[in-house]
């Protein structure tokens, strides 16, 4: 991993894919060049509370923290909490467990206070010892919709309220052309050797931060791969597979490639998917395939470290 020891990385990452993958660079890449943009389209109110789906999951990752069986919230929480709210008649179907519920009232708070979200991630991720630097893709609202045939649903609603149940037929970004890029995002973009585009949803976590003002131009103008979210045409975790049938696409590896050509000069799938490498090649990228699994912790760094030394052929 020499080559990498003075070229800075930066992992667009959305979701449980995305936060593997990064932990899996953090272990190998000095903390100082490594930098996560995270997807923000996520971000929901609740309770009166701030709620960052996307950063909690990368930042509880990275600190070793995350729940190993859900991807999401903290291993071994309780929900004595939601249970009272319950009991009160308040909404539950949003699970949040009694040590995230410190995240969400301190993030609140902060953002009360005055504070930018770039700011307040970056306090959260000091508290938990994150030490790549966490970014959320932007400080203003870019608000994912899921258009389905029972109207338009806000992504959480959609997600973990409705279950993906509703047939998807599109998608809405609230803010967009108002919302711009942090400036650290941007200038982590601009300075960047690399850009590894996650194992994330490419419509509804990756999508939101490539709509953002000039952030299509920024990765475009260096080196970058995608690695597929799908094995076998099926998504490891996430309603993927199921927004692209919706939609009328195949759900599959070229077509998450083709959905990024033009803007990434590398693409990984994963070794199930080898058949399709020669019609990948034929949309003008470069393509790897092996195993991209990332359920045990020790397969993140494998797969991290077959991603950055395909990287170095594009250089």
């Amino acid at each position: 991993m020499n080559s990498w020891a003075n070229r800075r990385v930066v992992a667009l990452a959305g979701g449980v894919g995305g936060a593997r993958l990064a932990e899996g660079l953090a272990q190998l890449l000095p903390a100082d060049l490594l930098t996560v943009i995270v997807n923000t389209g996520d971000d929901f109110e609740i309770l009166g509370l701030s709620i960052s789906p996307d950063l909690d999951t990368v930042l509880y990752t990275l600190a070793g923290l995350a729940d190993p069986a859900r991807g999401w919230g903290l291993r071994g929480d309780t929900f004595h909490c939601l249970e009272a709210v319950q009991v009160l008649g308040g909404p539950t179907w949003f699970r949040l467990g009694d040590r995230d519920l410190a995240t969400h009232l301190l993030r609140t708070h902060l953002l009360w206070e005055g504070r930018t979200l770039t700011e307040v991630t970056a306090e959260l991720a000091r508290r938990l010892q994150v030490l790549p630097k966490v970014l959320p893709m932007s400080d203003d609202v870019l608000r994912t919709w899921v258009l389905t045939d029972e109207g338009p649903l806000a992504f959480q609603d959609y997600f973990v309220r409705r279950r993906c149940e509703p047939r998807v037929s599109g998608f809405q970004f609230e803010g967009e052309g108002a919302a711009q890029p942090s400036p650290e995002a941007t200038r982590a973009l601009d300075s960047a050797d690399l850009v590894i585009l996650c194992p994330s949803n490419p419509l509804v976590s990756i999508n939101p931060i490539l709509r953002l003002p000039g952030n299509r131009e920024r990765v475009a103008r260096v080196p970058s791969v995608a690695v597929s979210p799908l094995l076998g045409g099926e998504a490891v975790k996430g309603p993927l597979s199921k927004m692209l049938r919706e939609l009328g696409r195949t759900s599959s590896a070229l077509e998450v490639a083709g959905h990024y050509q033009g803007l990434i000069r590398g693409f990984v799938l994963d070794e199930v998917d080898r058949p399709l490498v020669t019609q990948v090649e034929g949309l003008r990228m470069r393509v790897a395939s092996f195993p991209t699994l990332m359920t045990e912790v020790g397969q993140r760094t494998q797969v991290a470290q077959r991603v950055l030394e395909f990287a170095e052929t594009l250089l």
